[in-house]
């Protein structure tokens, strides 16, 4: 399974535009998976880009569909969804399965349970590793005045 993520990945970073088609010209990325040339204004959309453009003009659809559309492959439009850059809207047919309890959510990895129970746990971990909470030590003396080195303000030492 960890080679087929290195695998996803490749393939997910193979698939960003660099050379302009048209002057082959550096291309710049613009934001939402688009990248423009500045010698010529021409401009490409990576996957990410090719979907958005896709669901602006279509609405919510079926990411099979999205994927015969697009010709992005299903298995990168998932991994956009587990990232968080897409999601499914509410009152879909399809949903995403929690990796942890198995539960319908429309981003992500986990459900906001698990969210939580996992974040209690790592919280629990470094308290039991520090011993206890530690205790911020504030200096009371100090006032909301600038306060120099050396010298007064202005005057060189």
């Amino acid at each position: 399974m960890e080679k087929e993520t290195k695998d996803l990945e490749k393939l997910l970073i193979s698939n960003k535009p660099v050379m302009c088609e048209k002057c082959k010209g550096k291309l710049f990325y613009k934001g939402g998976g688009r990248y423009e040339c500045n010698s010529c204004d021409y401009f490409v959309l990576d996957d990410f880009g090719k979907i958005k453009v896709f669901l602006e003009e279509n609405g919510p659809t079926p990411m099979l569909i999205i994927s015969q559309a697009t010709g992005v492959e299903y298995e990168i439009i998932e991994r956009y969804l587990r990232k968080g850059r897409l999601e499914i809207p509410e009152g879909s047919k399809y949903y995403l399965d929690c990796e942890k309890c198995g539960c319908s959510i429309r981003y992500g990895k986990y459900c906001p349970d698990c969210i939580k129970q996992v974040a209690g746990g790592i919280k629990a971990v470094f308290h039991e590793e520090l011993g206890e909470r530690p205790k911020h030590v504030y200096n009371t003396n100090m006032t909301g005045k600038m306060h120099y080195m050396k010298g007064k303000r202005g005057k060189k030492d």
